[in-house]
């Protein structure tokens, strides 16, 4: 009895592989014209979080989870009365250093110089009167008509008469000079410095408006209006409308079959007869095990290969982790971009 049921097995195991291999359920049934690759993987849509740029309170919050966005679209804000108030601030001082700057870069007024000559005529009449009031003093000292102090104070204003002679005339020789370079590149510096800063706040007025950087579905609505936020806090989550990928995994021996830019179907349970269209987009060149999602028993130990497909637009049924069959035609009419 026992070697009549043997055969009846051994040909059940068979017609069970020849179903698993002809459905694709183990790699692919060859390369052959007319044949197919079937995979298995999981719908991989990238998501955003998204925050402010700087820190501040949120004024409004313009979207709710579920709602489409496009690239572009106020989400949220934030108080910008600080923002406006730095740049004004900062265009004030802007306005200081230019004037600064063009002040120096005309040089004195002509009056001006006029006014130091003036200065320095007078004080040239002074040193001369000091010069002839010690002349006399110093003649009549050795007759004893004054006094040895009297001397000395008459050679003390001689003195200082000539010293502020010399003074209002390095005055007036600046001054005919003109500004020096020195101080004009310093003050030319310091207008980019106030200009710089002018940006900044302008900037950072900008960033007080958050937008959405791509097309998408907000997921998640993180905080609301009122509350203080900083530059790290997330406000919405945003599930990206495109690209729209599929994370599957091949085994080593159909790797020869594929390659980037092929054609393939990718199959839902949710609208079975409805495959959406893509293309092979990366393969890994590093081997590894296939997740526990989309791992069958006979692929449980061995290694595996991580392939995205880009999904073609018009792919709005495909939800993040969706379980999806992949299938890829193989032959000469699906030679993609090889």
């Amino acid at each position: 009895m026992k070697h009549k049921v043997l055969p009846v097995v051994a040909l059940v195991l068979a017609a069970g592989f020849a179903v698993a291999w002809g459905t694709g359920l183990l790699g692919s049934r060859g390369g052959e014209s007319g044949t197919q690759l079937t995979l298995y993987g999981n719908v991989d849509i990238r998501q955003v979080q998204l925050g402010f740029r700087v820190g501040g309170r949120i004024a409004e919050a313009l979207v709710d989870e579920g709602d489409k966005v496009n690239a572009g679209d106020r989400l949220a804000s934030l108080d910008t009365q600080p923002y406006q108030d730095q740049i004004r601030i900062a265009e004030a001082q802007a306005a200081s250093a230019r004037a600064t700057l063009d002040k120096l870069v005309a040089g004195p007024r002509k009056a001006e110089i006029d006014q130091a000559r003036a200065n320095h005529a007078e004080r040239v009449a002074d040193q001369q009167n000091a010069e002839l009031a010690y002349e006399r003093t110093a003649r009549l000292r050795p007759g004893g008509a004054v006094s040895e102090a009297a001397l000395d104070q008459a050679k003390a204003a001689r003195d200082m008469a000539v010293a502020r002679t010399r003074s209002s005339a390095e005055a007036l020789r600046l001054l005919e000079e003109g500004t020096r370079p020195e101080d004009i590149a310093a003050a030319r510096a310091g207008l980019q410095a106030s200009e710089a800063s002018l940006l900044s706040a302008q900037t950072s007025l900008k960033d007080a408006t958050l937008l959405a950087p791509a097309d998408g579905v907000i997921l998640s609505r993180v905080r609301e209006p009122g509350a203080i936020v900083s530059p790290s806090d997330i406000v919405y989550v945003l599930s990206l409308t495109s690209p729209v990928w599929v994370r599957a995994y091949i085994a080593e021996p159909s790797l020869g079959h594929i390659h980037p830019g092929m054609r393939v179907e990718v199959f839902t349970d949710t609208t079975p007869g409805k495959p959406y269209s893509g293309t092979i987009g990366f393969i890994s060149p590093v081997a590894e095990f296939p997740p526990k999602s989309v791992e069958t028993p006979e692929l449980r130990t061995d290694l595996v290969y991580r392939l995205r497909v880009v999904v073609d637009h018009g792919s709005n049924g495909l939800r993040q982790g969706m379980p999806v069959t992949v299938r890829i035609p193989l032959g000469k009419d699906n030679a993609g971009g090889a």
